[in-house]
């Protein structure tokens, strides 16, 4: 026995409540109907324990995960939790990220005493939840526009369904069919880790399960502190800039100052620009998971996924920025926008504390597409979200992957069978983009190339970033290429900006060409003789 436990059951209990959080997103992902849950996997799963504090994770998205304690806290704040139960929220200022991304928590109980011992979540992102613009990702400027949105409610009480909440929410959707699946789907993934957890305690008892899940996050705890007092001590300070807003504004200000000391992490975003009128806005909980990803990502070897990694940092924001927005600002894009931009900027602040182990820029945008209309096969309304990957950054020691998802989504790109399959779309291109890699010692990774036609009319958004300013190289490394998206009509194309709504005929396309990675090393340019 060391530290009050043993660790060969710590290792166990690990593996235990991280495999219960992986089926719960197998059972999420093989029961879905959307494209986008089934196929890109845009969904993550957790276990919590009885206070609400994160024990375990699937390898799910990581700006879910660092974000989902929050909604988790805010359900069970606001809602008293029975056996049976499901709350059901999706609010950006109760722990939320963006609308589209539905996050259901249950209680598990004890079935002989009571006694409440866990708690699972599950969140996805629904391809659609009303709003202005089919996917609910529009151009938007104040929240309203982005669609439904729900506080911490019932959605099942003591196992049964709560009609009224399906109405309402059903009512509200573009693509109510394909909704109530895929909440469906979660509401499986939730029994699936009630069962599985329930089995764990049946076997090890319950004392024991809710010890070791305190263990898992003291552990983490103690990886961090360790790490962290390995980094040299000291002050570290970078920014980096979102293109623009979508609304009118450019240029806008990412800062960060890291100070590292005793075990500690100090994150302090002073110097960040002030919300702004388009959706670029993130709220606390997307900082929080981006600053959550950086660290987790850093520590060497193989941390429990839990709320210990948190516990040495302390984030400082700027209330009222981009990084940390009040309600009533629109925020469709900080979940998939301005989270990779922190990415960027922290990484970029410790690259000097860090040589050896920070990356250059990734291609620092989802490219997030959305498209919606009614599709001529069968008359009903569809709505299509994707993000498309782009070009990972270089390492000290190894090239960037091409054609890759990074840093905040940990997504797939949809299979152009599947596209085709599901939606009106023709997919007239699906490639790597040579040469828009930073070059360098060790070049970065490509961006890809998707060009989609249309069968029909459909009304269309793009939330990109990355055209104007580049992903930065590293160490001598030479930045990226820019990513564009163009429209084709009539024969002609035209760029279209980094945030724009627009509407397509059929047999018009689209053109996405998303950014590389940037470079590390200075090339060796000498000639060998």
């Amino acid at each position: 026995m060391a530290r009050g436990y043993d660790p060969i059951l710590l290792e166990i209990f690990r593996s235990l409540y991280a495999a219960v959080a992986e089926e719960m997103g197998v059972t999420l992902r093989r029961t879905a109907f959307s494209p986008n849950i089934k196929e890109r996997r845009d969904y993550s799963c957790a276990v919590f324990d009885s206070r609400g504090e994160l024990v375990a994770q699937g390898d799910h998205m990581p700006v879910h995960l660092g974000s989902m304690p929050m909604s988790v806290a805010a359900a069970v704040r606001a809602v008293r939790m029975l056996p049976g139960d499901i709350v059901i929220l999706n609010d950006p200022y109760e722990g939320g990220t963006h609308l589209p991304d539905l996050t259901l928590v249950s209680p598990v109980f004890d079935s002989g005493s009571g006694v409440l011992l866990f708690h699972v979540a599950s969140r996805a992102h629904h391809s659609d939840i009303g709003g202005m613009t089919p996917g609910s990702m529009p151009l938007s400027t104040e929240i309203f526009q982005e669609g439904l949105r729900i506080p911490p409610l019932k959605l099942f009480n003591e196992g049964r369904p709560v009609q009224d909440v399906f109405r309402l929410l059903l009512a509200n959707v573009r693509t109510p069919r394909e909704r109530e699946g895929d909440i469906t789907a979660q509401v499986a993934a939730a029994r699936t880790g009630e069962r599985r957890l329930l089995q764990i305690v049946q076997r090890h008892g319950s004392s024991q399960a809710a010890a070791y899940a305190c263990h898992l996050q003291d552990y983490s705890e103690r990886m961090v502190r360790t790490f962290l007092r390995a980094v040299p001590s000291g002050s570290y300070s970078a920014e980096d800039y979102l293109d623009d807003d979508g609304a009118g504004q450019e240029r806008i200000r990412i800062r960060a100052t890291v100070r590292v000391g005793h075990g500690t992490l100090d994150v302090d975003f002073s110097g960040t620009d002030r919300q702004v009128a388009g959706s670029v806005n993130a709220v606390l909980a997307i900082t929080m998971s981006a600053v959550y990803y950086v660290v987790r990502a850093l520590v060497p070897g193989s941390i429990p996924a839990s709320s210990g990694v948190l516990r040495p940092i302390r984030i400082k924001t700027p209330e009222g920025s981009v990084v940390d927005a009040r309600f009533p600002a629109a925020v469709a894009a900080g979940n998939v926008e301005t989270s990779q931009r922190i990415v960027d900027v922290l990484l970029k602040a410790l690259a000097p504390a860090l040589p050896a182990r920070i990356p250059a820029a990734s291609s620092g945008t989802m490219n997030n597409l959305t498209l919606g209309g009614v599709d001529p096969r069968d008359g009903t309304m569809f709505s299509y979200y994707e993000t498309v990957a782009g070009g990972m950054g270089a390492y000290p020691g190894r090239a960037g992957t091409s054609g890759v998802h990074t840093h905040m989504t940990n997504s797939l790109n949809t299979p152009a069978e599947a596209l085709e399959y599901a939606y009106p779309f023709r997919v007239r291109r699906y490639c790597i983009r040579r040469g828009s890699g930073g070059s360098g010692k060790y070049p970065g990774g490509d961006g890809i190339v998707r060009e989609i036609e249309l069968l029909t009319h459909a009304d269309a958004t793009i939330l990109s970033d990355r055209r104007r300013f580049q992903p930065y190289g590293l160490a001598g490394g030479k930045p990226a290429r820019r990513g564009r998206t163009l429209i084709v009509r009539r024969g002609r194309r035209a760029e279209l900006p980094s945030k724009c709504r627009f509407s397509l005929a059929a047999g018009e396309r689209l053109i996405i060409e998303t950014p590389g990675g940037g470079g590390w090393g200075a090339r060796d340019r000498r000639k060998t003789r």
